[in-house]
């Protein structure tokens, strides 16, 4: 394994006894104390409270402390700004300013405290807004922003300072949009458009922009929060209270650190249940963007192979540029969904048809399409008479379907389109315009536009043009809410692809947290007697912690003489495995402490020998020697536990052996998780294959490999605030119906 981390979110493991002992502690969710049933084995949050945020993005009065309109003072342009965004939601506006009468006209109160009426909303506009935090607590003011920079962006004083805002929220009631926060909340936002909207969450204000001027596309925004520094509110908050919404199409997201890795998966959650995608840029790919990241925000970036499974477990999808995030975001907004006649649960054809007028730009796009993963079936012969009726026998139409110049004159270029989205096996269709070509090119837009306005399918245009003032694209795509209109090739399969997988992973979505377990299981308390905090198990302990979970080791017996050493391996069976065992051990091969293929007793007590003797050179304390079951045929894989300091425990599986560290080939989950998930960890790995079986190799187990992976989650949920890393390398799956084998296991308690 890569090691463990330490970090804020994982608790103290008296949590986890006290479980065990059938006490329970009190976590608190959004500022209420978590009921027991609410609760995990480890003690953490299974479900969050939905903020109730209505009335800060509709309130019915604002409060804007530090209001000006003194000539020459940013609060001026600021105060001026909110005072027309309340005049279009229908909001009162109430300066409060210590030494003014008035601000723009409006009677200015000196303190929150002499406002004349509660206020939903107040808008800080002071350089400290913790005093005000305290005044606003005995008016009962429901949410407040602060603007103000200074705080964990800029390092430890700064933290600290944040800590004492953040402890000063909790105590008031109220909830806080910030500090390190700007006025995009506050933006004017087009009435003039329908269709579903994109709710936008972004930790920078400014990489919210490109996502903001869809509007001018035609794409409709519905809220904008900009999370800053998150000493309250969070991006977990608003997708949570987005995913709500009925106008809510789809949540974009730019992240540059999480908060807390729980209340993250819970939100996501909540977004999965209801079918609405959530869309996001996170920084911290690289180690120059996790640096870069957590100076701008104060935040724990997290390891970025974590923070990515964790997001692929909840249905969140994850792109890197901006402009993808508009064009995807836009595309899942606008995609409706299909009713399933069969269960009640959404479904879409994953059939993906290109229709161009030229051979060579569908062709083109095919390849790409296709390369990327999406599935673009050959239409039926039947489907392609029927096209054929309105398109000449000569041009291919299997898919991509060549029309060789759209119908202008006539009904015949509806009926192709429609021909082609009435084929069940179809899903999406596609048409790449790579130039504009009036008036083809112009009654190719409006046939698209008039069929997507009459199918529950996706119709999607790349409109090629770089002018990109054309009416066919400003007027005719544009101003349709169901067509979705992209400017390149990749951006448009990016996006279909989500489309198409997100759509999947709804139909079998099942929210881990219903099933994760909320009381200890019996291996638990056999467990606890084997723990030693703040040591490494020897070998023989932690197979003695695989054991109680279930989990098949080899047999063995430890030793502490050449006598007793020959004697095991009688009982044992020969041939074995002979090795040193011992609480500091962690690479036995590389200090030759494990000889294989012992076939005779005397090959056992020079073994023993041996291993002591090369210990006793090494100054390595044993407990003893072990002697092994030799276990051959199969394919070595490792298991694990280890800890994220954002998600706390974590669950990986790769290809196993002596080359784990060079291969690196692995997968990780984050707890809780079921059965299809973790199959879809081994479809993750590059040498999946290993398990099919190679070069006349009979197939692996897969089936006690996953169930080996669901024990060790269990053991991570109930012993992971206690366990700081296990490792279970190789474990070697064997071939199918025979089971699978731990054959070394490394295991370091907290």
């Amino acid at each position: 394994m890569l090691g463990s981390t330490h970090g804020t979110l994982t608790t103290d493991s008296r949590r986890a006894r006290a479980i065990a002992c059938g006490e329970h502690p009190s976590p608190v969710v959004h500022g209420r104390p978590a009921a027991t049933e609410d609760l995990d084995v480890s003690g953490r949050p299974l479900y969050a409270d939905v903020p109730d945020l209505d009335r800060f993005f509709r309130p019915g009065s604002v409060a804007v402390v530090g209001a000006s309109d003194a000539e020459g003072r940013p609060n001026t342009g600021i105060t001026r700004q909110l005072l027309t965004w309340a005049e279009r939601v229908g909001a009162r506006l109430h300066p409060v300013h210590p030494t003014r009468q008035s601000v723009f006209g409006i009677p200015c109160s000196p303190s929150v405290a002499d406002l004349p009426e509660q206020v939903d909303l107040a808008v800080l506009l002071v350089s400290d807004p913790l005093p005000v935090i305290e005044q606003l607590a005995e008016t009962k003011v429901k949410f407040a922003v602060a603007f103000a920079s200074g705080f964990a962006e800029t390092g430890a004083e700064g933290a600290a300072a944040q800590e004492q805002l953040a402890a000063a929220v909790a105590r008031s009631g109220l909830r806080l949009l910030g500090p390190n926060t700007n006025l995009n909340a506050f933006e004017r936002f087009r009435d003039d458009l329908d269709g579903p909207a994109i709710a936008l969450i972004t930790q920078s204000g400014h990489q919210g922009r490109p996502v903001f001027a869809l509007q001018e596309l035609g794409i409709r925004l519905s809220h904008w929060a900009p999370t800053g520094n998150e000493a309250d509110l969070e991006t977990a908050d608003f997708i949570s209270y987005f995913a709500e919404q009925p106008e809510v199409g789809a949540i974009a997201a730019y992240v540059e650190g999480l908060k807390d890795g729980r209340s993250f998966l819970l939100a996501a959650d909540r977004a999965a249940r209801r079918g609405v995608p959530v869309v996001a840029v996170k920084v911290g790919r690289t180690e120059t963007g996790a640096r870069t990241a957590a100076s701008h925000t104060g935040k724990l970036t997290g390891a970025d192979a974590v923070v990515d499974a964790a997001m692929r477990q909840f249905g969140v999808i994850r792109v890197d540029g901006l402009d993808e995030l508009q064009d995807t975001a836009a595309l899942l907004a606008r995609a409706r969904r299909r009713p399933d006649t069969e269960g009640g649960r959404a479904r879409t054809a994953d059939g993906v048809v290109v229709y161009s007028i030229s051979g060579g730009t569908g062709a083109h796009f095919a390849d790409l399409a296709a390369e990327a993963g999406l599935h673009l079936p050959v239409l039926s012969e039947a489907k392609q008479a029927e096209l054929h009726q309105w398109i000449p026998e000569y041009l291919n139409v299997a898919n991509p379907v060549d029309n060789g110049g759209h119908p202008v004159g006539d009904w015949r270029g509806r009926k192709i389109i429609d021909a082609i989205l009435d084929d069940p096996d179809v899903g999406v269709l596609i048409c790449p315009i790579t130039g504009p070509f009036p008036p083809m090119s112009d009654k190719l837009a409006q046939d698209l536009v008039d069929a997507a306005e009459q199918t529950d399918k996706l119709v999607c245009v790349v409109w090629g043009s770089p002018v990109g003032t054309e009416p066919a694209y400003r007027e005719t795509l544009l101003g349709s809410s169901r067509v979705a209109t992209f400017r390149t090739f990749a951006n448009c399969i990016t996006a279909v692809r989500a489309h198409l997988d997100h759509q999947r992973f709804t139909t079998a979505y099942h929210s881990p947290f219903d099933e994760a377990p909320r009381s200890p299981s019996p291996s638990y308390r056999k467990a606890q007697a084997l723990m030693r905090p703040g040591q490494q198990l020897s070998e023989h302990a932690a197979k003695q912690l695989l054991r109680a979970y279930g989990i098949r080791v080899p047999r063995e017996q430890l030793v502490t003489s050449a006598a007793a050493a020959v004697r095991a391996a009688s009982l044992v069976g020969y041939p074995v495995v002979m090795k040193a065992s011992g609480a500091r051990i962690a690479h036995k091969t590389e200090l030759g402490l494990v000889k294989i293929g012992l076939t005779s007793a005397s090959q056992v007590r020079d073994a023993y020998r041996e291993l002591t003797d090369i210990a006793r050179y090494e100054g390595i304390s044993l407990d003893g020697v072990l002697v092994c079951q030799m276990v051959e045929r199969g394919v070595e894989m490792v298991v694990g536990v280890t800890h994220d300091r954002l998600f706390g425990p974590t669950v990986t599986v790769g290809l196993g052996g002596v080359l784990v560290e060079v291969l690196r080939d692995s997968a990780v989950r984050v707890p809780p998780f079921g059965e299809d998930q973790a199959r879809a960890m081994l479809t993750e790995l590059r040498g999946r294959a290993l398990l099919n079986g190679v070069r006349g190799a009979p197939p692996a187990d897969v089936d006690a490999l996953v169930e080996v992976v669901l024990r060790v989650q269990r053991m991570a949920l109930e012993l992971g605030d206690d366990l700081a890393e296990l490792d279970i390398n190789p474990l070697m799956v064997l071939p199918r119906g025979q089971g699978a084998v731990a054959l070394d296991a490394l295991a370091v308690c907290r």
